[in-house]
C-alpha cells in the first residue's frame, strides 16, 4: 500500500476540522445528539467540492423527507406494531427501488429518505408524542454537519472535480489505445485484452455518476455538454472497434492475398493512436491524411460484388469510424482540460442522440423486496423479544440492506459492514471508558480525537478502503455518543451499541439466504434481455425509438462486460455479447436502408431480418444461446447478391470468393445495406466468413 499523499492528508485535515466545528456548535446549541453532526461530516465529505456539495444537498433533502414520513406515520400506526413495521418496511423498500433505479448522484435523496424513516420512527415508538421533536432535532444535527462540511470543503483549498475527470479519462485513453492496437494486429482474445475491455467498460460506467456531480463543481454549461459528449464517444469506441475486428481478421488471416496498402495503413493508424494527447493539432492533420488514404483504398463498385471486396469496404468503413471517434475523444478531452476552444464532431451517425438506459426491473424489484422482508422480519423479532434497544438493530439492518441493494452479491459487503461496526464498538468503548474520563475541555477532546480520525481520514478517498474507514469514523463518533457532560455506564453502552452489530449480523444472514446468487445470474438475465432487443431491432420502429433502442443496448453491454470478467478469459462471453450487439445494430441499419431500396432488395432484406428474429426468439425461448441455422447464412448470401446486382445482373448468391455478374453499387442505401449484411454474416458465421485463424480460434 502506498503512503497517503499530500492531497489525502489535506482532505483528512479539512474533514476533521469540519467535524470538530460541527461538534462544537452542536454542543453549544445543546442539541440532544451532537455526535450526529460530527458523523454527518464524515458521511458527506469528499475530496472534491462538487461531490461534497451534491451529496450534502441530497442528504439534506433525503433527511427532511424521511423525517417528515416519520412524523406522518408514527402517530396513526404506533398502536399496531406489526402493521407499523410493515409500513416502515414498505416505505423503505419503495424509496430504495427509486434509488437503485437512478444511477446519478440524485439517487442519494431516495436512499436517505428510505432508511431515515426507521432511524427516526423506530426509536420513537416508546414515546410517540416526541416524534416531532426527534425529527426536528435529527434534521438540525444533520443539516449542521452538512453546512460545516460544505463550508470548510469549499473555502479551504477546494479541489475541483474537472481535473479528476481528465485524470480518469487519461487512464481510459491508455487502455483504449492498447485495445485498438491489439485489435488492428488481429488479436481479440487473451487475458490482457479482456482486462483492458473490462476496465474500459468500468470507466465508462463510473463516469456516469461522476458527471452527475460535475454540475455542482461550478463547471460551465459548455464543459458539462462536452463531458457528456466525451463519455458518449468513449462508450461507442468499444463496439466500433469490435465491429472492425471481424473483417480485418477475415482479410488478413488465412491464405488469401492481403489487399494492397491495407497493412501499411493499419500500421500508420497504430502510430497515430500512440501520438501524445497534448499535441492535438498534429493529430488532427494526421487524421485527415488517414481518412484520405482510407478513401483511396475503397474498392470500386464492381469489386464490391466479390466477398473480398465487400469485406474490404466494410473494414475501411469501420476503420474510418474508429478514426473519427478517436479524434472526437482527443478533441473533447483537450477542450475539457483547457476549458476553452470549439469542437466540430467528426463522428456522425443516425444512432447518436438516444437517451435510454437499461434497468433490470425484475432484479431491482427483487432487491427492494428483499430489503422489505428483512426490515419486517427484524422488526417482528424485535417486537416479540421486548428488547428496548432493539430499534437500533432494525435500523442498522435497514441501512445495510439499502446500502448494498444494487450489488449482485451484497452479502460480503454486509459482512464487512458488520466487522467494521464491531471494530467501531471496541474503539468507542476504549474512548468512552479509558480516554474521555481524562478529558476536561473541548480543546483536549479535539487533541484526543485527532490522531485516529486524521489517520482514518487519509484512507477514505481510496476506493479500496472507503467503506471500512468511513464506517469506522461514522460509527465511532455515533457510538461514543458525546454529550456536553461526561456520562458513561458500561452495561448501558453494551446494551445499546451491541444492537447495531446484532442487526447487521441478521442482515448478513438474511442476505445470504435470500440472495445466494451472484453476478452469473445477473449476466444471464442481461444476456437474455439483449437477445430480446435484437428481436426488436429487426422491426421498423420510428427513428427516435431506434436511437433509444441502440442506446439501451449499448448501456446494457457496458453493464454486462464487468460481470463477465470471471469467465471471459476462457469462454469469451463478452466477445459473443459484442457480436449480438453488432447483429442488432446492423439489423437497425438494414431496416433503415430497406426503405430506400427496390422491392426485390427489400424482400431479400426482409428474409434476413425474419431469420435473425427467429434465431434470437429461439435463444430467448430456450434461455440459452442456440446454433445459428445454416438457412440464415443462405438468406444473407442471397441478400448480398441481390444488393450487389440491384441495377441488373444475375440472381446467384454471393459466396465467398465468387464474383457476382454485372455488379454496381452507385446508391448510398445499397452500400449501407451491403455493409450491414456483411456485418451480420461476420457476427453470426465467423467460422465460414474467414474470421477464425490461429490467433482467433479460441475467441470464435
Amino acid at each position: 500500500m502506498t503512503l497517503p499523499s499530500t492531497r489525502d492528508w489535506l482532505f483528512s485535515l479539512k474533514t476533521f476540522t469540519a467535524s470538530m466545528l460541527a461538534l462544537y456548535i452542536a454542543l453549544r446549541l445543546e442539541l440532544p445528539r451532537p455526535y450526529w453532526a460530527m458523523a454527518t461530516v464524515y458521511i458527506v465529505s469528499n475530496p472534491f467540492v462538487g461531490a461534497t456539495r451534491s451529496k450534502a444537498l441530497y442528504r439534506a433533502l433525503g433527511t427532511m423527507l424521511g423525517a417528515s414520513a416519520a412524523v406522518l406515520f408514527v402517530p396513526p400506526f404506533v398502536e399496531s406494531p406489526y402493521l407499523f413495521s410493515f409500513v416502515v418496511a414498505l416505505w423503505t423498500g419503495t424509496l430504495l427501488y427509486l434509488a437503485i433505479s437512478d444511477r446519478t448522484a440524485r439517487s442519494y435523496v431516495f436512499m436517505l429518505a428510505g432508511y431515515t424513516l426507521p432511524l427516526i420512527a423506530l426509536p420513537a415508538v416508546t414515546n410517540p408524542a416526541g416524534v416531532f421533536d426527534l425529527a426536528i432535532t435529527r434534521t438540525e444535527e444533520i443539516l449542521l454537519g452538512i453546512v460545516c462540511a460544505s463550508v470548510v470543503g469549499g473555502a479551504v483549498f477546494p479541489s475541483r472535480l474537472a481535473p479528476s475527470l481528465v485524470e480518469r479519462t487519461d487512464a481510459w485513453f491508455r487502455d483504449a489505445a492498447f485495445y485498438v492496437k491489439e485489435t488492428l494486429s488481429g488479436r481479440i482474445a487473451g487475458q490482457p485484452i479482456s482486462a483492458a475491455r473490462q476496465r474500459l467498460a468500468a470507466t465508462v460506467n463510473q463516469l456516469e455518476f461522476l458527471l452527475s456531480q460535475l454540475a455542482y463543481d461550478h463547471a460551465r454549461p459548455d464543459i458539462l455538454v462536452r463531458a457528456h459528449a466525451l463519455r458518449g464517444r468513449m462508450q461507442l469506441l468499444l463496439p466500433i472497434v469490435s465491429a472492425l475486428a471481424d473483417p480485418l481478421i477475415a482479410l488478413l488471416g488465412g491464405a488469401r492475398a492481403r489487399p494492397a496498402g491495407l497493412a501499411t495503413l493499419l500500421a500508420d493508424v497504430v502510430g497515430w493512436f500512440d501520438a501524445p494527447l497534448a499535441d492535438n493539432d498534429a493529430a488532427e492533420r494526421e487524421a485527415d491524411r488517414l481518412r484520405e488514404r482510407i478513401a483511396t483504398l475503397e474498392p470500386a463498385a464492381a469489386e464490391l460484388a466479390t466477398w473480398e471486396g465487400a469485406l474490404l469496404s466494410n473494414a475501411l468503413w469501420r476503420l474510418k469510424q474508429v478514426v473519427d471517434v478517436w479524434q472526437d475523444c482527443r478533441a473533447l478531452r483537450i477542450l475539457i482540460a483547457r476549458e476553452k476552444g470549439a469542437w466540430r464532431p467528426r463522428f456522425r451517425h443516425w444512432r447518436l442522440g438516444g437517451s435510454a438506459r437499461y434497468f433490470d426491473r425484475g432484479m431491482l424489484i427483487f432487491s427492494a423486496g428483499s430489503a422489505v422482508g428483512a426490515i419486517f422480519v427484524a422488526s417482528s423479532l424485535w417486537i416479540s423479544s421486548g428488547w428496548n434497544d432493539g430499534a437500533a438493530a432494525v435500523s442498522l439492518a435497514a441501512v445495510a440492506c439499502c446500502f448494498f441493494a444494487a450489488l449482485d452479491e451484497p452479502a460480503p459487503q454486509v459482512f464487512a459492514f458488520f466487522v467494521w461496526t464491531c471494530v467501531s464498538v471496541v474503539l468507542a468503548g476504549l474512548y468512552l471508558f479509558v480516554i474521555l474520563p481524562n478529558v476536561h475541555d473541548f480543546a483536549m477532546l479535539v487533541v484526543m480525537f485527532s490522531v485516529p480520525f486524521l489517520i482514518v481520514g487519509t484512507l477514505i478517498p481510496r476506493p479500496q478502503f472507503n467503506l471500512a474507514t468511513m464506517l469506522v469514523a461514522v460509527n465511532t463518533a455515533s457510538f461514543i455518543s458525546i454529550q456536553s457532560a461526561y456520562e458513561a455506564n458500561f452495561l448501558t453502552f453494551l446494551n445499546s451499541n451491541l444492537a447495531g452489530p446484532a442487526g447487521l449480523l441478521f442482515a448478513f444472514i438474511w442476505t445470504r439466504m435470500t440472495r445466494p446468487f451472484g453476478a452469473e445470474l445477473a449476466a444471464a438475465r442481461l444476456m437474455r434481455s439483449s437477445w430480446q432487443d435484437v428481436v426488436l431491432s429487426t422491426a421498423t420502429p420510428p427513428d427516435g425509438d431506434q436511437r433509444n433502442l441502440a442506446a439501451r443496448m449499448l448501456d446494457r453491454l457496458m453493464q454486462l462486460i464487468p460481470r463477465l470478467a470471471a469467465t471471459d478469459d476462457h469462454r469469451h462471453p463478452s466477445i459473443e455479447s459484442f457480436r449480438d450487439l453488432r447483429v442488432a445494430f446492423n439489423a437497425l441499419d438494414l431496416t433503415r436502408a430497406r426503405r430506400r431500396t427496390g422491392d426485390d432488395v427489400s424482400a431479400s432484406i426482409d428474409t434476413v431480418l425474419d431469420g435473425v428474429r427467429d434465431h434470437y426468439n429461439r435463444c430467448v425461448a430456450r434461455r440459452e444461446r442456440q446454433p445459428v441455422p445454416a438457412s440464415l447464412q443462405t438468406a444473407i448470401d442471397a441478400a448480398l447478391a441481390r444488393v450487389s446486382t440491384a441495377n441488373g445482373g444475375g440472381d446467384e448468391p454471393l459466396a465467398e470468393g465468387q464474383p457476382a455478374p454485372a455488379a454496381s453499387l452507385p446508391a448510398r442505401p445499397l452500400r449501407d445495406a451491403l455493409h450491414a449484411l456483411v456485418g451480420i454474416r461476420l457476427s453470426l458465421f465467423p467460422q465460414t466468413s474467414g474470421v477464425t485463424g490461429p490467433a482467433q480460434e479460441a475467441a470464435a
